[in-house]
C-alpha cells in the first residue's frame, strides 16, 4: 500500500482526535470529574483494543514476552492517561485548536530530539538547519494561535 494511504489515515485520525478533548469534557461535565473522564475514555479505548485482539492476533503477548520489554516502554500508556486528561481540563480553557498546536509543537520538539540522538532505537537523524527551521516556524505558529 502507497504511504500517501497510511498519511491520509494519519490525517483522518488526527481530524477526530481534535474532538476527543471536547467530548471528554463533556463527559467531565457530566459526571462532575476530569480524571473519572479520562478513566472513562482510557476503558472505552481499552475495550474497543481488546475487541480486535482476538480478530487481528494477540501476537505473542505472554509473561515472559511483556517482561521482556524495557520497562520504560511501558511509560507510552502513562503518556497516553496525561494526554487524554490534559485535553479534558486544558482544551475547554485554551480552545481545541490553542491545545492541540501547543501537542504538536511539543510532539515536534521532542521528535528531533529523539531523532538527533537515535532515542528508543530510531535511526539517527541529525537536527538540520532544514528540520530546526521548520520545528521554529511551528513554535512560532503556536505563539501566533495562542495570541488569537
Amino acid at each position: 500500500m502507497p504511504v500517501f494511504v497510511y498519511m491520509l489515515a494519519a490525517v483522518a485520525v488526527g481530524a477526530m482526535v481534535s474532538a476527543q478533548p471536547a467530548w471528554n469534557a463533556i463527559v467531565a461535565r457530566g459526571i462532575g470529574s476530569v480524571f473519572g473522564a479520562a478513566a472513562i475514555n482510557t476503558f472505552i479505548g481499552f475495550a474497543v483494543c481488546m475487541v480486535f485482539v482476538p480478530v487481528l492476533g494477540v501476537g505473542r503477548m505472554s509473561v515472559s514476552t511483556l517482561t521482556a520489554v524495557p520497562w520504560w516502554a511501558y511509560l507510552g500508556g502513562v503518556v497516553g492517561a496525561l494526554f487524554v486528561t490534559s485535553g479534558v481540563f486544558v482544551a475547554p480553557v485554551t480552545g481545541a485548536l490553542v491545545f492541540f498546536v501547543c501537542v504538536v509543537t511539543g510532539q515536534l520538539v521532542g521528535s528531533v530530539i529523539a531523532d538527533h540522538y537515535g532515542a528508543f532505537g530510531l535511526e539517527v537523524r541529525p537536527a538540520s538547519f532544514g528540520r530546526l527551521a521548520g520545528v521554529g516556524l511551528v513554535v512560532l505558529g503556536a505563539f501566533l494561535v495562542g495570541r488569537g
